[in-house]
């Protein structure tokens, strides 16, 4: 069975290392580059669900590469989301803390130094980002977890939060919610009034933007949560 193509959609800020990416990408066979064009008619039809199967469709992944994750770059990046990439792999020459920090909530998966930007690492963090998987380097990782830790410690354990963004509380009333449970029920249990209940419910679906309390229960299920 022959392995699809994966399309990927090149950027960088200089014109030597948009050139020297694409020639690089261009002898690949694993990889199938697509122009500015090609995206757009990609987009159209991601949107249009019956004109291809998801499934089997390689999801489109940018590749951007840049010396820092200044303002231009970051536009560049959500840009790439902006055009339907579904997945972005990020090469940079100057990555600092902030700066992970930012490629990660900009929704980029797989982050890397531009001096260890071999083709075939290129084409392995492209292939992992295809997939739906995520790569940092070592170091990168660390650093991330610590900046995740000491969030934890100081901006939500002080407001009783924890890094899902629900309180324990609201955790356990949402976990209650999931098990059938109505606002009587859960009250009793955790030997709350019921306002309280009501109260911690209606925050939770105010903050998330939720339409009831069915909705929050389906989208901490979804994101992990609970």
């Amino acid at each position: 069975m022959t392995q699809q193509r994966i399309p990927v959609w090149v950027k960088a800020l200089d014109p030597l290392s948009q050139f020297g990416l694409v020639h690089a990408l261009r002898q690949r066979p694993e990889i199938q580059l697509i122009g500015d064009a090609e995206l757009a008619e990609s987009q159209q039809t991601q949107s249009q669900p019956g004109k291809a199967d998801q499934r089997t469709t390689p999801p489109v992944v940018a590749l951007v590469a840049v010396d820092s994750l200044d303002g231009g770059a970051v536009q560049v990046l959500r840009s790439a989301t902006q055009r339907g990439c579904r997945r972005t792999v990020l090469i940079g020459s100057t990555i600092d803390d902030e700066a992970l920090m930012t490629a990660v909530e900009l929704g980029v998966s797989g982050v890397l130094r531009r001096t260890d930007a071999t083709a075939d690492r290129i084409v392995h963090l492209l292939q992992a980002a295809a997939a739906g998987d995520g790569s940092l380097p070592p170091d990168l990782l660390g650093r991330l977890l610590g900046q995740v830790s000491r969030m934890q410690r100081h901006v939500l354990a002080p407001r009783g939060l924890s890094h899902t963004g629900l309180s324990d509380r609201e955790t356990q009333v949402l976990r209650l919610v999931a098990d059938g449970k109505d606002t009587q029920e859960i009250a009793r249990e955790l030997s709350y009034s019921e306002r309280t209940v009501k109260n911690v419910l209606h925050d939770v679906t105010s903050r998330l933007q939720l339409k009831n309390r069915s909705h929050a229960v389906a989208y901490a299920l979804r994101e992990g949560l609970i």
